[in-house]
């Protein structure tokens, strides 16, 4: 029997990189596949490709997932599309060298790699939980090593370096699952992060950094290739063995301790909370900061209340892009570096 038949797995960013490989990965185990992308073209292209590869039921959904309202669209179609959700992968990411808002008035960076699986994922919560041993698997990066979650200015509106901000985005990936991971402790959903290697894509090409389009050229013939890159997450969402292990996070297919900053359970507590208010959420505690590492799992919070949409604050102020073609319609690619 196919280890992931009757199983049904949501995939953001997945019309190329390692989000495709990925679902190539899980169809061939016979899992039934949900792919999110921001073109459609690209998308329905992509969920074909799965398809042809042995898939059975591939289902496409459209989403920007930088802004909110699509993110809220997305949830809303995937709960009436899907009966039941057992494995979410938050695997859309991006890396912008100039800093960019969105629509909602948020630094791009931030909105994307973190703010978006934040509230897609509180909002899937409830129905993640009525499925059986449901689980969150986050792809994070190595650069979380060198990210510092600057709550004085987490929108780099007084200062902005896109690798500041990329690996800012990926240690707030690392802490918002392991504080999921505790709020999840009586239920049936466990949260992992992963890094996934350095992996030759097009990560970043939209808006790249002048290293990047100096030396990148000669160092792909040393990258992993999309399916190696996404080993690691296919791992997470199918072995057996990890059914009940939650609040870790992996590189290699093995587990591996991330950065000292990533254990800081008062940050990942206020990080939560600003998150929410960010997002328009309100997520009520129901007890007071967990004493132990993540690792230990112990004291780990309840799901989240019933999520309860905010009025927005305000109008969003809009920086033009310096990039020559609009990002608003380019799809952003998944791999990490």
């Amino acid at each position: 029997m196919e280890p992931m038949a009757g199983r049904t797995v949501l995939i953001t960013g997945a019309t190329s990189g390692i989000g495709l490989a990925t679902a190539l990965g899980l169809a061939r185990m016979g899992a039934h596949l949900a792919i999110t992308g921001r073109d459609r073209v690209r998308t329905e292209d992509a969920a074909q490709e799965i398809r042809a590869s042995g898939a059975g039921r591939v289902d496409p959904f459209i989403a920007d997932l930088s802004s909110q309202a699509e993110v809220r669209d997305l949830a809303e179609e995937v709960l009436q599309t899907l009966p039941r959700i057992h494995v979410l992968i938050n695997n859309v990411g991006g890396y912008f060298d100039t800093r960019h808002v969105t629509a909602d008035g948020l630094e791009r960076t931030f909105a994307l790699n973190h703010l978006a699986p934040f509230l897609l994922t509180n909002l899937l919560l409830e129905k993640l939980n009525q499925s059986a041993s449901a689980r969150v698997v986050t792809v994070s990066s190595n650069a979380q090593a060198t990210g510092r979650i600057d709550f004085s200015d987490l929108q780099g509106e007084r200062f902005y370096s896109g690798a500041r901000a990329y690996s800012q985005s990926k240690l707030a990936n690392v802490l918002f699952s392991y504080e999921l991971a505790r709020r999840l402790k009586d239920t049936s959903v466990t949260a992992n992060a992963l890094h996934p290697g350095v992996v030759s894509t097009s990560f970043g090409a939209e808006d790249p950094a002048t290293v990047q389009r100096i030396f990148l050229p000669f160092l792909r013939p040393f990258m992993k290739s999309p399916a190696q890159g996404a080993a690691t997450s296919i791992h997470l969402a199918s072995a057996p063995e990890l059914a009940q292990v939650s609040g870790r996070y992996f590189a290699n297919g093995h587990p591996k301790k991330s950065s000292g900053p990533s254990y800081d359970q008062a940050a990942a507590a206020r990080l939560w909370q600003v998150s929410a208010d960010l997002v328009g959420v309100d997520c009520t505690l129901t007890d007071g900061p967990p004493d132990s590492p993540p690792s230990s799992l112990a004291n780990r919070r309840e799901l989240p209340t019933k999520i309860q949409p905010r009025a927005p604050a305000g109008p969003p102020v809009i920086v033009p892009s310096h990039t020559a073609t609009d990002a608003a319609v380019r799809p952003l690619h998944s791999p990490k570096i």
